[in-house]
C-alpha cells in the first residue's frame, strides 16, 4: 500500500507513517507546512516552506503517487482532491480535536466526501452525526523516540504542567496547582509559547519529572500527557485519576494494525 499523510497534528502523522513503514512494508511520506511545524514534529516525513497555495498544489502532485490520502484535520483540501481525481483516489479525513469539536454540522461537505472517517478522541466519537460513520483510532507515541531515559535524573516529587495563552490551558491552570498541593508535588509550570522545546527534546525534558498534570477542559488526555507515560512518568487526567504506564491501544505497532483493518473496512485497501 502507498500512503500519504498530509498535515501533522500533534506529529500523529508522522508516527503513524513511520510504523506503517516500518511494519508493515508499506510505501508511507508525510508532508506539512512549516509555519505550522515550529517544533519539528515532522519527524518523518518533510515539512514545506511554502504558501497554502503551493502546499495544495504539493499535495496534487504528490497524491498521484499514492493509493490514499490520509488527511489530518485539513479537511478544507478534499473538495480539490475530488476535484482532480474524482474516486481514482481514497481519500481519508483523521480529525484529532478543535478543528471539528462543536463543527460537524457546518463541515458536513468536507467529510461527507471522504471515504472514511476517522477520530482521535472518544468525545468527538460520541458527537459525531451517525451519518458520519466516524471511526475511532486511539493516538500513537512513537515508544523509539519517547521513553525512560536513564542517563537523565528524574526529580522524585516533581510535576509537571504545560502551559500557554490559549484560553483552554489558562482555565486548567489553577487546576493543576490545586491538584499538586493535593498530592505534595512541587510544580514546574512551562510556558511553552515563550519557551518553545523541539520536539526531539521534549522525551529528555519530560524525563526530568515524576508527574505530568494534564488539562482538564476535555475528557481525553494529550498527546504529549501519553508521550509523558511512556516516558515513565505518573499522569494526572482531568478527573484527578494518576494513570501509570503507556495503553497498550497507544502503542504504534497496535494502532498502526488497527488503522489497517479501517482502511480494509471502508474498502480502501484489499485485505
Amino acid at each position: 500500500m502507498k500512503v500519504l499523510h498530509v498535515w501533522n497534528t500533534a506529529g500523529v502523522a508522522s508516527t503513524l507513517a513511520k510504523y506503517q513503514s516500518k511494519l508493515l512494508g508499506w510505501k508511507t511520506w508525510v508532508i506539512a507546512r512549516k509555519k505550522y511545524d515550529p517544533y519539528g514534529l515532522t519527524t518523518y516525513g518533510e515539512a514545506l516552506n511554502t504558501s497554502a497555495y503551493g502546499f495544495a498544489m504539493r499535495v496534487l502532485l504528490y497524491a498521484a503517487r499514492y493509493d490514499i490520502v490520509h488527511i489530518h484535520d485539513l479537511d478544507s483540501i478534499i473538495p480539490l482532491i475530488r476535484l482532480v481525481y474524482g474516486r481514482r483516489r481514497h481519500v481519508v479525513i483523521h480529525y484529532h480535536g478543535s478543528s471539528i469539536r462543536g463543527k460537524w454540522l457546518e463541515k458536513r461537505a468536507r467529510w461527507g466526501r471522504a471515504d472514511l472517517v476517522i477520530v482521535a478522541t472518544r468525545d468527538l466519537l460520541a458527537s459525531a452525526p451517525e451519518e458520519a460513520g466516524a471511526r475511532f483510532l486511539p493516538n500513537p507515541v512513537d515508544t523509539e523516540l519517547f521513553r525512560p531515559l536513564p542517563h537523565v535524573k528524574r526529580e522524585p516529587g516533581t510535576a509537571l504542567f504545560f502551559y500557554d495563552e490559549t484560553p483552554k490551558l489558562k482555565s486548567s491552570l489553577e487546576w493543576a496547582r490545586e491538584t499538586a498541593g493535593k498530592l505534595g508535588l512541587k510544580l514546574v509550570v512551562h510556558d511553552r509559547s515563550r519557551r518553545p522545546i523541539p520536539y526531539k527534546r521534549l522525551p529528555e525534558f519530560l524525563n526530568r519529572f515524576e508527574y505530568f498534570i494534564d488539562h482538564n477542559w476535555v475528557e481525553a488526555l494529550s498527546k504529549t500527557a501519553l508521550e509523558a507515560l511512556a516516558c515513565g512518568l505518573k499522569v494526572v487526567r482531568w478527573d484527578g485519576r494518576v494513570l501509570e504506564g503507556l495503553p497498550a491501544e497507544h502503542k504504534p505497532e497496535v494502532v498502526v494494525r488497527r488503522l489497517a483493518r479501517l482502511y480494509a473496512e471502508a474498502g480502501v485497501m484489499s485485505t
